[in-house]
């Protein structure tokens, strides 16, 4: 398959392996021509933000971009390592068309991508997406612009401050973090400088690791994906929490006083919990995805809260929020969105979030760990089986069998990956012995469609 036959988008922006199709400088440029014509539509001066993490690929991928946004007669606007969220409010600060984070996420240094945002600071739609694949695969670009008429590039020098204020902003108004120990893993990555500096205003002792990125060492043991040096050092520092970022600050995950991890699941529980005593939680429940554990949506009916659940990716969670007006969603994985403030998963809003009910209430991090108690989930991914085997009548009829099983007690999911060759099965259920015996059988049918 050519190039230009493959999808670009994937289930959150463009994702590959750096200078490897389609994270070449040449795709890239091309790829920000087909962007621009989309959004040359609107009369009017165009302005657009690029932000990246740490990687040593933003370099190549910063500028392949520049040149086609500018080619196309779009102004650039650079704001250099900063958190995803962080371009999605920059956005609309600036008023701009169209914000762009280079960054694959919790991914290695190998890898890198593209997140879009519009000028409402929300992830580009299906249909948008679509629009631009299709500009993407002409021959040639329409709207070049003249000799005369090329963009121009400007550096945003004060981006990190604007940033950190506006964070600080969703924070309540006179409290502190006084007294408070806290250790904070930025994954060596695009909250390396930010995220210290909004706990260490805001009153915390903060003990920053991760902090030291040299472009390959982003996620690497490190932050939301690999807690252990985090657990270690609170452990030794003797911390009242600790918080952990990803490679581009839109998840988050903590680990209270004792050293046990506190996944998204938690975060939401405890916000939703906090919010709906002060009569802030919209729709008097949640959002999250098929993923979330069956605990956080019985604590939430023991709560009188509800949750509704997504496919999938905090665009899908961002999408239903706004479009059925509940303000609190996110995933296990800890994309945290708090929809009066921000339309994106934002890590570092969400922590200040959970430490503002923490001081507050004057308990102590462990509390959120003792909220609900999950089912065990089982998580399987199987290599090399197609998608279509999913619409095979024998595995859907194990798969349903399976579900039946497991009656309300427990959840089988089984779906195909959205950026690699894999089927993904996840199982929970109050019996780990029963579910784990589930999934190998699902397993050797699936196998058998290879």
């Amino acid at each position: 398959m050519g190039d230009l036959e493959r999808k670009i988008f994937g289930t959150d922006g463009v994702r590959g392996r750096a200078n490897q199709y389609p994270m070449t400088p040449e795709t890239v440029l091309k790829l920000a021509q087909a962007v621009a014509q989309e959004f040359q539509k609107n009369p009017g001066n165009h302005g657009i933000v690029i932000g990246k993490d740490t990687r040593l690929s933003g370099y190549m991928v910063e500028s392949a971009l520049t040149a086609g946004f500018i080619s196309m007669g779009m102004n650039v606007f650079l704001v250099g390592p900063l958190p995803t969220p962080a371009i999605s409010m920059l956005t609309r600060s600036l008023r701009a068309d169209l914000g762009v984070m280079i960054s694959a996420s919790h991914n290695p240094a190998e890898d890198n991508g593209l997140k879009f945002f519009g000028p409402d600071g929300f992830k580009l739609d299906d249909a948008v997406q679509d629009r631009i694949e299709s500009y993407f695969k002409e021959n040639k670009p329409s709207g070049l612009a003249s000799p005369l008429n090329l963009g121009h590039a400007r550096r945003i020098d004060d981006a990190q401050g604007r940033y950190i204020e506006f964070v600080k902003n969703a924070f309540p108004k006179g409290l502190r973090l006084d007294g408070l120990k806290i250790v904070v893993d930025c994954a060596n990555g695009g909250a390396y400088k930010v995220a210290p500096t909004v706990f260490w205003e805001l009153g915390a002792e903060v003990i920053s690791i991760g902090n030291a990125p040299n472009g390959i060492n982003i996620n690497q043991n490190c932050g939301a994906m690999h807690p252990e040096f985090l657990i270690e050092t609170l452990k030794a520092h003797q911390a009242d929490i600790g918080i952990a970022l990803d490679g581009d600050a839109d998840r988050v995950i903590m680990v209270d006083e004792k050293g046990t991890l506190i996944n998204g699941d938690f975060l939401l529980a405890a916000i939703a919990t906090s919010w709906s005593q002060k009569n802030k939680l919209q729709k008097n429940g949640i959002i999250s995805t098929i993923m979330s554990n069956l605990g956080l949506e019985h604590y939430l009916a023991s709560q009188g809260l509800h949750l509704v659940r997504t496919n999938v990716g905090d665009r899908y969670v961002s999408e239903y929020m706004r479009l059925h007006g509940y303000n609190v969603g996110g995933e296990q994985s800890g994309h945290i969105i708090l929809g009066e403030a921000a339309t994106t998963g934002d890590g570092l809003m969400a922590a200040l979030q959970v430490l503002a009910l923490l001081v507050e209430d004057q308990k102590p991090a462990s509390y959120l760990s003792s909220l609900f108690t999950p089912y065990p989930q089982i998580l399987k991914n199987v290599k090399g089986v197609k998608k279509s085997s999913l619409k095979d009548s024998s595995v859907l009829s194990m798969i349903q069998n399976l579900q039946d099983s497991l009656g309300n007690k427990g959840r089988l999911i089984v779906r195909p990956s959205g950026t690699e060759d894999v089927i993904r099965i996840m199982a929970e259920g109050e019996d780990p012995h029963m579910i784990e015996g589930f999934i190998v059988d699902l397993i050797e049918v699936l196998e058998e469609k290879r």
